[in-house]
């Protein structure tokens, strides 16, 4: 007598190399869980609480948390001040490296709203460590800089 009655064929066995082929063969992920797992937010409740409160598009369209996202679909995501504007390549509900992140999603944010963070940069300067706070004459300095 055999000690297993299964035959061969029916035996399941996932080889952990090729997970991210796995999920690279879903057909719909949660929206939450696709911006967290590619790095767009940094927890999840974050990419939830940025859905509901009408920071992330799908194709145009305003959406909850729930919605499912096929690969192909364009998310908007507004982080003020820049838009960011991606195309689903891949789909995958656990994060990654940020290495692989590339393979899950395409950029397609405009050179214009990539300009507005370094706009920002140039506005608030940024001091040395450990120097303190600016003295008054630093302050007005500072300030005649903003006004021009």
């Amino acid at each position: 007598m055999q000690p297993y009655s299964m035959k061969p064929s029916q035996i399941i066995c996932i080889n952990p190399v090729f997970l991210p082929t796995l999920y690279a063969c879903m057909e719909k992920v949660r929206l939450d869980k696709w911006l967290w797992a590619v790095r767009i937010y940094k927890t999840r409740s974050m990419a939830s609480d940025a859905c509901r409160n009408g920071r992330v598009f799908v194709n145009s369209q305003p959406v909850k948390p729930s919605r499912d996202i096929v690969v192909g679909d364009n998310i908007t995501v507004r982080k003020m001040p820049v838009i960011y504007s991606y195309v689903v390549k891949q789909l995958s509900e656990k994060r990654m490296s940020a290495k692989m992140v590339p393979d899950y999603l395409e950029d397609n944010t405009s050179l214009e709203e990539l300009g507005k963070l370094r706009v920002q940069e140039v506005v608030f300067s940024k001091r040395q460590r450990g120097t303190g706070r600016p003295t008054k004459k630093e302050r007005r300095q500072l300030d005649d800089l903003r006004e021009d």
